[in-house]
């Protein structure tokens, strides 16, 4: 049976620096935020040069990056932060699995970011990274996207906390964005197998069981992205531990718990779903077997009604010549009757049993 195959990039080695997604006809741009709890500011497009001249130290500086196919614009923002090589390459490269790296003074995360696609049972996946450093957070998409246009709006209105939090809360809310489509997409999926399930209580079609492979591949495929989260998510509870890296602030440390716990939830509703579309699989093999009973119980019957006809004939077509009934001038006509006769009670008799 054919598996559901994902698209991912070239596996490349983890030093060199180039993009391995399949979004390579999406510009690079910089969009930045620089604000705090007075003041806003905002470059829809910024080039790296002006970064410096820009960034305020004294408040927080969001910088979000669009697209990843110009290498020479994500080494000059690794150049800027003065960001190891290895970091950009695991930002490039989209077949790496979620991962949290703490190095001196850089907090390092990469997610992936999945969403269902219309008319399709197949996940869309996209890679997303975050930096933090020095009070700036830099986010690194591959193509532009919707995931965080309500944390934008919240921070030009200045809706909630947002704008009197550091860059390690906005880290929060762009994770927790992040997270949400995890819910989206297995509602989704959870639609989908809703619908097989139905339909695999009236019918037999093979084509039932190649979609809930289709769907099987796509909860083993959610659970390997989530798995991995949440031990990134966990072990920020050794940084804080730690007590030395000082990215994200004691008090914040409650919100990335509720990430953890998040993910938890995640996996635990993925299991259910899991055993939910077991049960479509039974249901269909169920479904097939009874057909297949109730084949066999027809033949079976159809078979036992032969049965004695099979003998009357077997008797009177033996070449003897003593025979009694092979002389009577209505002997056929009687034999055919005693036949119909004992079809007629035979019938009668599985009737009265219930046998069809």
């Amino acid at each position: 049976m054919r598996k559901i195959k994902y698209k991912k990039g070239r596996k490349i080695q983890s030093s060199t620096i180039e993009y391995t997604g399949i979004h390579k006809d999406k510009p690079t741009e910089l969009q930045l935020f620089i604000y705090d709890d007075l003041d806003l500011t905002e470059f829809e497009r910024i080039r790296v040069n002006d970064l410096r001249k820009s960034i305020d130290l004294e408040k927080v500086n969001w910088l979000n990056v669009h697209g990843l196919n110009d290498i020479d614009t994500i080494k000059a923002i690794g150049a800027f932060l003065e960001i190891d090589n290895f970091i950009l390459s695991d930002i490039l490269n989209t077949t790496r699995r979620t991962k949290l790296d703490e190095l001196h003074d850089v907090l390092f995360f990469t997610i992936k970011s999945i969403l269902p696609t219309e008319n399709s049972n197949n996940i869309s996946v996209e890679q997303i990274s975050f930096l933090i450093k020095d009070g700036i957070l830099v986010s690194f998409q591959e193509k532009r996207s919707d995931f965080f246009t309500h944390i934008r709006e919240r921070i030009r209105t200045h809706s909630g906390i947002v704008r009197t939090k550091k860059a390690d809360y906005l880290l929060y809310l762009m994770l927790d964005a992040v997270m949400e489509n995890f819910y989206i997409t297995i509602e989704a999926e959870e639609d989908k197998v809703e619908d097989l399930i139905s339909l695999s209580k009236v019918s037999t079609n093979p084509m039932i069981l190649e979609q809930i492979e289709k769907h099987r591949d796509n909860y083993n495929f959610l659970r390997r992205s989530i798995v991995p989260l949440r031990d990134s998510l966990y072990s920020i509870k050794s940084i804080k531990d730690d007590n030395v890296f000082n990215a994200i602030e004691h008090e914040n440390y409650s919100f990335f718990a509720r990430l953890h716990q998040k993910s938890l939830e995640l996996l635990d509703q993925i299991e259910d779903d899991v055993v939910t579309l077991e049960s479509a699989s039974s249901f269909y093999f169920s479904s097939q077997n009874h057909k297949m009973n109730e084949v066999m119980k027809t033949l079976t019957i159809v078979s036992a009604i032969f049965i004695p006809l099979t003998f009357i004939v077997g008797v009177y077509g033996m070449n003897f010549d003593n025979i009694p009934e092979l002389r009577h001038p209505n002997g056929y006509f009687i034999v055919l009757g005693v036949m119909f006769c004992i079809v007629l009670a035979m019938i009668y008799y599985f009737k009265k049993r219930r046998w069809f």
